[in-house]
């Protein structure tokens, strides 16, 4: 037997909201408007190499003036070495200008869009009284993205490495999220897309787990959810 439900937390990127298009035909146009031009399957290809082996985004014991700071320098790092990745010979005439509106472009609606089906499935999650947190290794403009598409005011709680001093798969980035909601891990859920960052970090702190697919509607998860609670907890109604 598992305790009743109390909470759900949702994965970003992937979960609950989704790029318009590839990261490779944003920097591409991007980089177009800056007088560089290369292909985008290519850069696509650059940033992927490049941001799977990149450090954690998480800087324990900064304050958050500090950790808005470092998190940009994150990832002018990770866009400088995904075009160098792409072509060593590709040169800005002025990157800091590029990088400047790329990053803004991130962190508004115009370059994400929610996933299928997530709007209703929270509205129907928040009637049933549950407790609902964005766990995100997204960094400090999460919140503004969130807001742009009209998502923000169904949660609770939006966390990420900044207020965890923890960056996904370490289980200290579900505990410490855990405390601040007041919730046990067994009465909580964590839905997500990736197996290791996601799913596999979530069961090592405790949590219940339910991986959905990235193009996967989320216009059935509330009873897919309630599924899962009455398997939990079998004999009750």
């Amino acid at each position: 037997m598992s305790p009743p439900l109390q909470a759900v937390l949702f994965d970003a990127v992937g979960t609950l909201i989704q790029l318009r298009e590839p990261v490779g035909e944003t920097y591409g146009r991007f980089a177009a408007a800056h007088g560089v031009r290369l292909p985008a399957s290519r850069i696509g290809d650059g940033f992927q190499r490049i941001v799977a082996k990149a450090p954690a985004m998480a800087f324990p014991g900064e304050s958050a003036e500090r950790v808005r700071e470092l998190e940009r320098m994150w990832w002018h790092s990770r866009v400088r070495e995904t075009f160098r990745a792409t072509d060593q010979t590709a040169r800005f005439a002025d990157f800091d200008t590029f990088f400047d509106a790329l990053f803004a472009h991130y962190g508004g609606g115009d370059a994400w869009e929610p996933t299928p089906g997530a709007a209703s499935a929270l509205a129907e999650l928040r009637s049933r009284g549950l407790r609902l947190a964005v766990a995100s290794n997204f960094d400090h403009r999460l919140p503004s993205v969130l807001q742009a598409l009209d998502l923000r005011s169904f949660f609770d709680l939006v966390w990420g490495p900044a207020e965890a001093g923890a960056a996904k798969p370490d289980p200290a980035f579900f505990t410490t999220l855990l405390a601040r909601l007041e919730v046990e891990p067994g009465a909580t859920l964590h839905v997500g897309d990736d197996p290791v960052d996601d799913a596999s970090a979530a069961r090592a702190a405790g949590l219940r787990v339910l991986t959905v697919e990235a193009t996967a509607t989320l216009a059935d998860l509330p009873a897919r959810i309630a599924s899962l609670d009455r398997d939990a907890n079998p004999g009750e109604e």
